[in-house]
Protein backbone atom coordinates (compact mmCIF):
# COMPACT_ATOMS: atom_id res chain seq x y z
CA UNK A 1 0.00 0.00 0.00
CA UNK A 2 1.40 3.17 -0.90
CA UNK A 3 1.08 5.67 1.95
CA UNK A 4 2.62 9.12 0.21
CA UNK A 5 3.94 10.07 2.83
CA UNK A 6 7.10 11.68 1.79
CA UNK A 7 8.33 13.25 -2.24
CA UNK A 8 11.55 12.87 -3.58
CA UNK A 9 12.85 14.86 -6.63
CA UNK A 10 16.09 14.78 -7.89
CA UNK A 11 17.11 17.72 -9.99
CA UNK A 12 19.48 17.76 -12.77
CA UNK A 13 21.51 21.12 -12.11
CA UNK A 14 22.00 21.43 -15.93
CA UNK A 15 18.32 22.48 -16.56
CA UNK A 16 19.23 26.07 -14.98
CA UNK A 17 22.56 26.54 -17.20
CA UNK A 18 21.85 29.01 -19.69
CA UNK A 19 24.49 28.12 -22.57
CA UNK A 20 24.15 25.91 -24.94
CA UNK A 21 26.53 23.11 -23.53
CA UNK A 22 24.65 23.30 -20.46
CA UNK A 23 27.84 24.33 -18.03
CA UNK A 24 27.50 24.52 -14.10
CA UNK A 25 30.90 24.64 -13.66
CA UNK A 26 33.97 26.23 -14.50
CA UNK A 27 38.26 26.94 -13.50
CA UNK A 28 38.70 28.50 -10.41
CA UNK A 29 39.63 32.33 -10.35
CA UNK A 30 43.49 31.72 -9.03
CA UNK A 31 44.13 28.97 -10.12
CA UNK A 32 44.06 25.62 -9.01
CA UNK A 33 43.21 21.95 -10.08
CA UNK A 34 39.54 20.89 -10.90
CA UNK A 35 36.42 22.47 -11.64
CA UNK A 36 34.08 24.88 -9.60
CA UNK A 37 30.70 24.89 -9.51
CA UNK A 38 29.05 28.14 -10.50
CA UNK A 39 26.49 30.34 -8.49
CA UNK A 40 24.51 30.99 -10.98
CA UNK A 41 22.63 27.65 -11.81
CA UNK A 42 22.06 27.28 -7.92
CA UNK A 43 20.64 30.52 -7.55
CA UNK A 44 18.16 30.20 -10.48
CA UNK A 45 17.80 26.84 -9.07
CA UNK A 46 16.66 28.01 -6.04
CA UNK A 47 14.12 30.12 -6.34
CA UNK A 48 12.28 27.86 -9.04
CA UNK A 49 12.31 24.87 -6.45
CA UNK A 50 11.40 27.12 -3.07
CA UNK A 51 8.00 27.87 -2.59
CA UNK A 52 5.85 29.50 -0.03
CA UNK A 53 3.26 26.70 0.22
CA UNK A 54 5.52 25.36 2.52
CA UNK A 55 5.34 26.54 6.17
CA UNK A 56 8.32 25.47 7.03
CA UNK A 57 11.59 25.13 4.50
CA UNK A 58 15.86 24.80 4.75
CA UNK A 59 18.11 24.57 1.90
CA UNK A 60 21.17 22.45 3.06
CA UNK A 61 24.40 22.37 0.84
CA UNK A 62 26.03 19.48 1.75
CA UNK A 63 30.04 19.98 2.23
CA UNK A 64 32.96 18.79 4.31
CA UNK A 65 33.71 22.58 5.99
CA UNK A 66 29.86 21.96 7.26
CA UNK A 67 28.33 20.83 10.92
CA UNK A 68 28.85 17.25 11.31
CA UNK A 69 25.38 15.28 10.82
CA UNK A 70 23.66 13.65 13.67
CA UNK A 71 20.64 12.40 15.20
CA UNK A 72 19.91 15.44 17.06
CA UNK A 73 19.98 17.08 13.10
CA UNK A 74 18.14 14.32 11.97
CA UNK A 75 15.13 14.99 14.15
CA UNK A 76 15.15 18.13 13.28
CA UNK A 77 15.15 18.51 9.71
CA UNK A 78 12.41 15.55 9.74
CA UNK A 79 10.24 18.55 11.24
CA UNK A 80 10.37 20.51 8.15
CA UNK A 81 7.61 20.59 5.08
CA UNK A 82 10.13 20.97 2.95
CA UNK A 83 14.07 20.51 2.43
CA UNK A 84 16.39 21.34 -0.46
CA UNK A 85 20.02 19.81 -0.51
CA UNK A 86 22.70 20.59 -2.64
CA UNK A 87 25.11 18.24 -3.53
CA UNK A 88 28.54 19.53 -4.39
CA UNK A 89 30.66 17.90 -7.16
CA UNK A 90 34.15 18.42 -9.00
CA UNK A 91 37.03 20.35 -7.11
CA UNK A 92 34.14 22.53 -5.04
CA UNK A 93 32.09 25.50 -5.07
CA UNK A 94 31.55 29.32 -5.48
CA UNK A 95 31.84 30.95 -2.15
CA UNK A 96 28.84 32.76 -2.86
CA UNK A 97 26.21 29.93 -2.89
CA UNK A 98 27.25 29.74 0.82
CA UNK A 99 25.22 32.85 1.04
CA UNK A 100 21.71 31.48 -0.65
CA UNK A 101 21.71 28.57 1.95
CA UNK A 102 20.35 28.40 5.70
CA UNK A 103 22.70 25.22 6.69
CA UNK A 104 26.06 23.76 5.60
CA UNK A 105 26.19 20.01 6.89
CA UNK A 106 29.03 17.30 6.63
CA UNK A 107 28.15 13.96 7.09
CA UNK A 108 32.20 13.24 8.67
CA UNK A 109 35.60 13.91 8.56
CA UNK A 110 36.65 12.46 4.97
CA UNK A 111 36.35 13.55 1.25
CA UNK A 112 33.88 11.89 -1.19
CA UNK A 113 33.74 12.45 -5.15
CA UNK A 114 30.60 14.45 -4.88
CA UNK A 115 27.69 14.77 -2.90
CA UNK A 116 25.22 12.34 -4.10
CA UNK A 117 25.73 9.95 -1.43
CA UNK A 118 25.82 12.28 1.63
CA UNK A 119 22.52 13.26 0.71
CA UNK A 120 21.28 9.87 0.22
CA UNK A 121 22.33 9.44 4.30
CA UNK A 122 20.39 12.59 5.28
CA UNK A 123 17.61 11.50 3.31
CA UNK A 124 17.39 8.10 4.70
CA UNK A 125 18.04 9.05 7.89
CA UNK A 126 15.80 11.91 8.23
CA UNK A 127 12.56 9.94 6.26
CA UNK A 128 12.25 6.68 9.03
CA UNK A 129 11.84 9.57 11.58
CA UNK A 130 8.72 10.67 9.71
CA UNK A 131 5.33 9.26 11.48
CA UNK A 132 4.32 6.54 9.68
CA UNK A 133 7.35 5.45 7.71
CA UNK A 134 8.47 2.46 9.82
CA UNK A 135 5.51 0.14 11.06
CA UNK A 136 6.60 0.27 14.75
CA UNK A 137 6.68 3.71 16.12
CA UNK A 138 8.64 2.52 18.93
CA UNK A 139 11.55 1.34 16.31
CA UNK A 140 12.58 5.04 16.67
CA UNK A 141 13.14 5.11 20.59
CA UNK A 142 15.25 2.40 21.50
CA UNK A 143 18.10 3.09 19.23
CA UNK A 144 21.74 4.41 19.23
CA UNK A 145 22.16 8.15 19.22
CA UNK A 146 18.34 8.78 20.41
CA UNK A 147 19.24 9.21 24.36
CA UNK A 148 23.20 10.27 23.40
CA UNK A 149 23.55 6.81 24.02
CA UNK A 150 24.37 3.58 21.99
CA UNK A 151 21.94 0.91 21.85
CA UNK A 152 22.37 -2.06 24.50
CA UNK A 153 23.26 -5.25 23.06
CA UNK A 154 20.72 -7.38 21.12
CA UNK A 155 20.54 -11.73 21.13
CA UNK A 156 18.50 -13.95 19.54
CA UNK A 157 18.66 -17.65 18.78
CA UNK A 158 20.58 -19.68 19.34
CA UNK A 159 20.76 -19.26 22.75
CA UNK A 160 24.11 -20.76 22.79
CA UNK A 161 26.89 -20.64 19.61
CA UNK A 162 30.56 -22.15 20.26
CA UNK A 163 31.11 -20.84 23.85
CA UNK A 164 28.90 -17.76 23.26
CA UNK A 165 25.96 -17.99 25.56
CA UNK A 166 22.85 -15.29 25.47
CA UNK A 167 23.19 -13.39 28.76
CA UNK A 168 20.68 -14.93 31.03
CA UNK A 169 18.68 -12.02 32.20
CA UNK A 170 17.38 -11.60 29.00
CA UNK A 171 15.93 -15.24 29.37
CA UNK A 172 14.46 -14.39 33.17
CA UNK A 173 11.10 -12.81 31.71
CA UNK A 174 11.44 -10.26 34.44
CA UNK A 175 10.94 -7.49 32.17
CA UNK A 176 12.19 -4.68 35.07
CA UNK A 177 15.41 -6.29 35.16
CA UNK A 178 16.04 -6.48 31.82
CA UNK A 179 14.95 -3.17 31.19
CA UNK A 180 17.74 -2.12 33.87
CA UNK A 181 20.21 -4.77 32.21
CA UNK A 182 19.77 -2.91 29.31
CA UNK A 183 19.98 0.54 30.31
CA UNK A 184 23.39 -0.71 32.29
CA UNK A 185 24.67 -2.24 28.90
CA UNK A 186 24.22 1.01 27.08
CA UNK A 187 25.66 3.36 28.93
CA UNK A 188 28.44 1.14 29.75
CA UNK A 189 29.26 0.88 26.03
CA UNK A 190 29.01 4.14 25.21
CA UNK A 191 31.57 5.03 27.95
CA UNK A 192 33.89 2.77 26.36
CA UNK A 193 33.64 3.10 22.57
CA UNK A 194 31.74 7.15 22.55
CA UNK A 195 32.27 8.75 25.69
CA UNK A 196 31.97 12.17 23.54
CA UNK A 197 28.17 11.53 22.96
CA UNK A 198 26.94 11.22 26.70
CA UNK A 199 25.80 13.93 28.39
CA UNK A 200 24.17 13.35 31.92
CA UNK A 201 21.46 15.21 33.40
Amino acid sequence: MQKSLVEINVHDLRGWAKDKHKTVDDRPYGGGVGMVLMVEPISKALMDLKTPGFKTEKTILLTPRGKVFNQKRARQLAKLDHLILIAGHYEGYDERISKLVDQEISVGDYILTGGELPAMVVVDSIVRLIPGVLVKKEAIVNESFTQNLLEYPQYTRPEKFRSWRVPKILLSGNHKKITQWRENKALAKTKKVRPDIITLS
